[in-house]
């Protein structure tokens, strides 16, 4: 079985187990998910998500965030960490979005990094999940599973992203990633995956990290 048809198997199979996939960010508009995304540096989703209703209440826009009072802007996501920084960031990029790019988020990943805040990461989930095009997001479980799974063999985001692209279908590659971050909560958690324990692991037959623990 070559690497393309390993990964194949395994997208059937979280398939199965997560038919419907979509960004665990709570979001309506477009730059709520760009704002989104950038909370949740160092910071659960499920935190996120607590803070943006009254965020995105309290600032409508991109203008409106981009003229808000620093202080009040940390003391709103004060709760999701790195704060300080977080809102220097929030209010520079849709400064930047308000003053360069008419109000609108770029479809371009080397356009989006230039955003104060925005990597490579975030780039691949708002053009991916905005624009519908082939992007591969590089969370920590995504890292993390496709390492341990064997797809790649690099822990730095950029080469895991480079590896994964070479190998998973353009139409497949977000919602993959997506599907990698519930399978990591769920069940390949970083310690004591199930593979190990008594619950049923979909995909063991297919990770390296399985044949090597067990045999």
């Amino acid at each position: 079985m070559n690497e393309s048809q390993k990964v194949k198997l395994i997208i059937g199979c979280l398939k199965k187990l997560y038919p419907d996939t979509v960004c665990a960010l709570v979001y309506n508009e477009p730059h709520e998910l760009m704002i989104a995304a950038r909370l949740s540096a160092q910071c659960t989703d499920k935190r996120v998500n607590l803070i943006t209703p009254a965020l995105f209440k309290r600032y409508a826009d991109i203008n409106d965030f981009a003229e808000a009072n620093i202080g009040e802007l940390e003391g709103l996501i004060r709760s999701c960490g790195l704060y300080k920084t977080k809102a220097r960031d929030i209010k520079e990029m849709c400064k930047m979005l308000r003053d360069e790019y008419d109000g609108s988020i770029p479809d371009r990943i080397d356009e989006l990094i230039k955003l104060p805040g925005i990597g490579r990461k975030t780039a691949n989930l708002l053009v991916g999940t905005l624009y519908g095009k082939p992007a591969v997001v590089t969370d920590t479980h995504v890292i993390r599973l496709s390492n341990r799974i064997g797809l790649v063999n690099s822990k730095e985001p950029i080469k895991v992203e480079n590896a994964l692209r070479k190998l998973l279908p353009e139409n497949e590659s977000l919602d993959f990633c997506h599907r990698l971050v519930f399978f990591g909560r769920d069940a390949c958690r970083a310690r004591n995956p199930n593979c190990l324990a008594d619950r049923e692991c979909v995909i063991k037959k297919y990770c390296n990290y399985y044949k090597n623990s067990v045999y």
